[in-house]
């Protein structure tokens, strides 16, 4: 696994200055109208813009095409305060334009693909989407059936995918299709797709669990011409391309279920704290003390397993399994987490006025998105005792 190494590595002074105002940004533009997206169940466009317009969007991207040329510490401080502050719908959202749809153009696109999207990545113009998923096809996505079909140097894609994260908004789509049905692996090929397109259509904002204003579509691909130069990666390289990113993927979705453990933890001791049974606060309780406890230590040791797999990371030396892992350790805590903190929160935990019952909602999809925890433990259980 490599990344870019930069040479603009930052300062703990720096980071932490960014991080403050990131903070700052939060609680100006996000907290005051978080609830009313959640029951709106989207998160308006121009927040994709502000976020861009004050430098939160794809920051490691390279100086020349508008970004900050950062190291992944500072992509990770936006997707860490997001979690934190439960604003999970938007760790997972931006994480995807970011963490995702950037780095496969910046490492995978030609120069005119470059210069085309990563500045309007970067300055929220363009709002990043990648479409793996189809109906029969989750995990397996050697299972695939959107097709493109090459005809005088014109791909006409044609298809249907599924649980598209920023599938309303997107302007920029990195699709996942077979160019060569009988060739396996080796058949599938990535395409930047503009959504302006004829024959592209999103359908309806598809109604979740959790993650409420973070939008999930339907997407359509009925004949959408797109020239050979929008080949992503080189053709038939998409499956292979796919591997090669996945650990960056899965590194940024440790870091978001780390970080909402964290928020987690703190929200609970505020209120356990305060909260007064049998004549003294709930945190006098043997139990409540030994859970926090326990809670803690694993939120703790899971961090500084996530920490050194981003220092390999940024050396250019994570390994598929090592991501793997801590995405398995981290989401699956995640889940305990939330269900363990809300049931301290007794009978006010399942209300939805307090945001423990929004952290157990959103924090169940992690175990699933990004490769399922039963995929993990099968790429871990590989590097064991092979196939």
């Amino acid at each position: 696994m490599s990344s870019d190494h930069s040479d603009n590595v930052l300062s703990h002074q720096e980071r932490e200055l960014f991080r403050d105002n990131f903070r700052k940004f939060l609680s100006k533009e996000v907290a005051p109208y978080y609830t009313q997206w959640e029951k709106a169940e989207i998160f308006p466009r121009e927040l994709w813009n502000k976020l861009g317009e004050n430098g939160y969007l794809a920051v490691d991207v390279p100086e020349q095409y508008g970004g900050y040329g950062a190291d992944l510490s500072l992509s990770a401080i936006v997707i860490e305060e997001f979690a934190r502050n439960n604003f999970m719908a938007l760790a997972s959202s931006v994480s995807v334009h970011s963490d995702i749809v950037t780095p496969y153009i910046q490492h995978l696109g030609s120069e005119q693909q470059k210069q085309k999207w990563l500045p309007k990545l970067v300055s929220g113009e363009a709002v990043g989407a990648i479409a793996m998923t189809e109906p029969g096809a989750g995990s397996d996505l050697q299972g695939m059936r959107t097709s493109a079909v090459c005809n005088d140097g014109q791909y006409a894609i044609n298809g249907q995918k599924t649980f598209i994260t920023n599938g309303q908004h997107c302007d920029v789509i990195v699709v996942a299709t077979k160019t060569d049905p009988n060739a396996g692996a080796k058949g599938v090929t990535l395409f930047t797709v503009d959504a302006t397109l004829p024959g592209f259509e999103r359908g309806r904002n598809l109604e979740k669990m959790g993650l409420h204003c973070g939008d999930t579509s339907e997407l359509f691909f009925d004949n959408v011409l797109v020239p050979e130069s929008e080949i992503l990666g080189g053709l038939g390289q998409g499956f292979s391309n796919l591997m090669n990113e996945l650990p960056r993927e899965r590194l940024i979705l440790a870091v978001s279920a780390i970080y909402a453990c964290e928020g987690m933890l703190d929200s609970t001791v505020a209120y356990v704290t305060e909260r007064k049974a049998f004549g003294s606060a709930v945190s006098q309780f043997q139990n409540t003390r030994f859970k926090l406890a326990e809670l803690k230590t694993q939120v703790e040791v899971n961090k500084a397993f996530v920490r050194q797999c981003a220092e390999k990371y940024e050396a250019g030396d994570l390994s598929t399994v090592e991501a793997s892992m801590a995405k398995l350790s981290t989401t699956e805590l995640q889940c305990k987490v939330a269900d363990e903190c809300l049931q301290l929160f007794g009978g006010y935990g399942y209300m939805m006025e307090y945001g423990i019952s929004r952290a157990y909602m959103d924090a169940r999809i992690q175990r699933i998105y990004g490769g399922t925890s039963e995929i993990m433990k099968e790429i871990v259980a590989r590097s064991l005792v092979g196939r």
